[in-house]
């Protein structure tokens, strides 16, 4: 999804019939580029965020973070395997933003992406609102980040937020973009890395990574305390990684182009 869309050019001696067969192809490649991928991303995320907040509310004490850390992890790996190759496999504004960065997403396509999996975010979460026993719901925070109750813990969980999706960043641009470095087992890699970061960093943050991740649960919990953590933590994780890749490596469409001659 790096590239531009092409212009539709329209052959004016070839007939009415070539007319409409170009319009056609102009409207599917329009559809192909721009709105597809914003579904699956809507689709993706809604599908991450309703079995990450189950994961949370239906957590059973004695497994600590390993549940929540497999069920985003797998989860997570599961739906970039099946949707990736339509939309890159984002499911995570942060994602999009270091993607967007290095060349491997359309700038134009940022902003859609990023409602797409805010909306998704809120599907996801109502969902797990829908099919969960209310105690448990309401005894979870409806799976909205609830780790951070104190001032003196905002600067630790903010550092670790950005860390974390540091990481999460890193493993998706350098394993699923970048030309030299991606593999056919990035989905598992991504995955994997959104397991440790939950391992090690869940009783600091919440290690969400995710600002969709963080948003559906809010609204449907109504539980907005130290929210702006899980935005500007991840974002800026996102613009650090971008801004890293490029310093190192260059945008994916430079060294494509170096690479071509």
């Amino acid at each position: 999804m790096s590239g531009e869309a092409p212009m539709c050019e329209v052959d004016l001696g070839g007939g009415k019939v070539k007319e409409n067969s170009m319009a056609g192809r102009c409207r599917q490649s329009c559809y192909e580029r721009y709105i597809q991928p914003c579904v699956v991303e809507l689709l993706g995320s809604a599908l991450f965020i309703f079995i990450g907040c189950l994961s949370v509310i239906e957590n059973s004490p004695n497994t600590g973070l390993l549940q929540p850390a497999l069920a985003h992890g797998l989860a997570l790996g599961l739906i970039i395997a099946i949707l990736g190759n339509i939309s890159g496999g984002h499911f995570n504004p942060a994602v999009s933003l270091a993607v967007t960065l290095i060349g491997g997403l359309n700038a134009m396509l940022l902003l859609p992406y990023w409602i797409s999996q805010l909306v998704g975010g809120l599907i996801g979460a109502a969902l797990a609102k829908a099919v969960s026993p209310e105690e448990r719901f309401w005894n979870a925070s409806g799976a909205a980040f609830a780790t951070v109750q104190e001032q003196g813990q905002v600067s630790v969980a903010l550092g670790a937020e950005i860390i974390l999706t540091m990481l999460l960043a890193l493993a998706v641009c350098m394993g699923a973009v970048n030309e030299k470095t991606k593999g056919p087992l990035a989905p598992f890699c991504i995955g994997f890395s959104v397991v440790v970061d939950i391992l090690a960093g869940g009783g600091i943050s919440g290690a969400c990574m995710n600002p969709a991740r963080a948003f559906g649960p809010a609204v449907m919990a109504g539980y907005w305390d130290f929210h702006w953590i899980y935005w500007v933590g991840p974002l800026l994780a996102g613009l650090l990684v971008g801004l890293l890749i490029r310093l190192l490596i260059g945008d994916e469409k430079t060294r494509l182009i170096l690479k071509a001659r």
